[in-house]
């Protein structure tokens, strides 16, 4: 399967030739206002994370979000990534995570989309159980994707987060594989 397809959107393997974007992306400090990362990356660290993520499986590697491009070759530009992180085969339980890089496509629904085809590669394809995720307090726009996405409200850690000079909560969802196949419509 060369692809995850959407109806907007398609995902793909990253490739070395991503980090360039990768890096744009990561180093604007709006895009990493909801991130983890809390400083610059340069070139040789975002080479060195790259070689890393390869060496796990290929389940857990990065996914890069690309939309079709507008022009005359129809090509696809990557706006983003996914991924699932550190999968539990035991327990079929894994954290997901986005990052929506290119901010002109913020706002338009692609990371619900992303969220729901990773969700769906999740359940229907690896055979997971739980998908879950943790969002600080302040990011809205997430946690509205998220619930848009089937992903419920599970808790939160309280001042979990330092960012700016204050405290932020940062909250726990997730979906089970059984609450996604009943919001699906049927197939009959």
């Amino acid at each position: 399967m060369p692809y995850l397809t959407g109806e907007r959107i398609r995902l793909r393997a990253a490739e070395k030739e991503d980090i360039s974007a990768f890096l744009r992306w990561i180093n604007d400090e709006e895009v990493t206002e909801n991130l983890l990362l809390v400083s610059p990356m340069s070139r040789f660290e975002e080479e060195r994370w790259y070689e890393s993520m390869m060496k796990q499986p290929a389940t857990e590697h990065v996914l890069v979000i690309e939309v079709k491009d507008q022009g005359p070759n129809n090509d696809f530009r990557p706006i983003g990534t996914c991924q699932f992180h550190n999968i539990d085969w035991r327990n079929r339980s894994t954290e997901i995570g986005i990052m929506i890089g290119e901010k002109a496509f913020w706002d338009q629904g692609y990371g619900t989309e992303t969220m729901q085809l990773l969700i769906e590669h999740g359940f229907s394809t690896l055979n997971l159980h739980r998908i879950w995720l943790q969002v600080y307090a302040k990011n809205k726009r997430a946690i509205r994707a998220y619930e848009k996405s089937g992903l419920t409200h599970e808790g939160q850690y309280r001042e979990a987060h330092y960012q700016h000079g204050q405290y932020f909560d940062v909250h726990l969802m997730s979906i089970l594989k059984d609450e996604w196949q009943a919001e699906r419509p049927s197939e009959d």
